[in-house]
């Protein structure tokens, strides 16, 4: 029975290569993008058009791009949520002061 006399090489070639962490590290900092179309037709007729645009990229890489929806979307950030709900509250209270300034309602409690 035979036993590997050394532990197996990284990805690493010999001629200066990259290893897969080296690769991802690269591609996180840099960003890349991949765009294209997809279209189906039928006798010069577009049935379907699909629009892919896909940006791989780190979270800073992202923020310096300009692209930061994930801290205003509610269902991905806590702190979005709390705003939208500020913002409802607010929106509610101005309705019902308007409502109340106007006298809507006041004449259906009076007369229960």
């Amino acid at each position: 029975m035979t036993t590997a006399s050394r532990l197996p090489e990284t990805y690493r070639s010999e001629g200066g290569g990259a290893n897969l962490a080296d690769i991802l590290e690269r591609v996180l900092d840099k960003g890349i993008v991949i765009a294209g179309d997809i279209r189906i037709n039928l006798l010069d007729i577009e049935l379907l058009t699909i629009k892919l645009r896909l940006i791989v990229a780190s979270v800073d890489k992202a923020k310096e791009m300009g692209i930061d929806w994930w801290e205003d979307d509610p269902a991905l950030s806590s702190g979005a949520r709390r705003k939208e709900l500020a913002r409802e509250n607010a929106e509610l209270k101005e309705r019902l002061a308007e409502l109340e300034k106007s006298g809507i309602g006041r004449e259906e409690r009076d007369t229960a």
